[in-house]
């Protein structure tokens, strides 16, 4: 069972749409492709919300989907049998809820993931700069609207289609130490080494987020924590995903293999 989480301004739909996942899990035996869709939440819980919303969106993947998942379909329902990875704003949340719920995944993965989102975040909120509620802002009308055109007919989910609905309302974090909570280059040393999932990591050469991915390799290796890293020529886009998830969901249905006791 892989969890595979989108990035911002994306939805669900990009796995199959422009990335070609069905083809590459139709290669890997026994292996179910779950697809949730967070909007532009990065999969956190928000401090708080407004507008009547719950941005609860760590609790939705872990418990509500994954909980589904296993009440429904037929699949492995422990830790061995299960992995999460995500691409961009994704990869960040697959790393962080990973880490955050060791317990749930034997294995986590991140494709050009935006890494330091909360590291940032509480860089900020430590020098007082108090992080804007995440709503809709000028400049990010036009990259908002330039989505809408392409996929909000895709999704047709009366009150989550449009940017501006998807984009949660109140703000992720009040404090630093909130933030730090979801930082994986801080939580990455509080899970026991028994503990630890396998964790992938890959990027564009050419993808300025390299250099997070190559950061966090570096602590996984100074750390002997066990790892895969896949550099290869490309941008932060859907040409480099196309290549790189089946490199990714290769390596991770193996770890499951081997975890549920499959592979000598």
């Amino acid at each position: 069972m892989l969890y595979l989480l989108h990035g911002y301004l994306q939805n669900y739909t990009v796995w199959g749409r422009s990335l070609s996942a069905a083809y590459y899990a139709r290669k890997l035996n026994d292996l179910i492709l779950v697809l949730p869709d967070g909007g532009n939440s990065w999969y956190i819980n928000y401090a708080f919300s407004e507008q009547g919303q719950t941005n609860n969106w760590e609790d939705h993947i872990i418990e509500d989907v994954v909980g589904y998942v296993d009440e429904h379909y037929r699949t492995e329902a422990r830790r061995q049998g299960r992995a999460l990875s995500g691409l961009s704003m994704g990869g960040f949340g697959a790393l962080a809820l990973g880490l955050r719920h060791p317990d749930q995944f034997i294995s986590i993965g991140s494709t050009s993931g935006a890494l330091s989102f909360a590291r940032a975040q509480a860089a900020r909120l430590t020098v007082g700069a108090m992080e804007n509620p995440r709503t809709v802002e000028e400049e990010n009308s036009a990259r908002f609207a330039q989505a809408d055109a392409s996929i909000a007919d895709l999704i047709a989910i009366p009150g989550f289609s449009t940017q501006q609905e998807r984009n949660p309302k109140g703000r992720a974090f009040s404090t630093p130490e909130q933030a730090r909570a979801y930082d994986p280059f801080s939580i990455i040393y509080k899970v026991p080494k028994s503990k630890m999932p396998h964790i992938y990591l890959d990027s564009g050469t050419e993808d300025g987020l390299i250099s997070e991915a190559k950061e966090l390799a570096q602590i996984l290796m100074v750390n002997d924590v066990p790892f895969d890293y896949m550099q290869s020529r490309g941008r932060h886009n859907a040409d480099y995903w196309r290549r790189s998830i089946g490199h990714m969901m290769s390596i991770q249905h193996e770890v499951m293999q081997r975890a549920l006791g499959n592979r000598p």
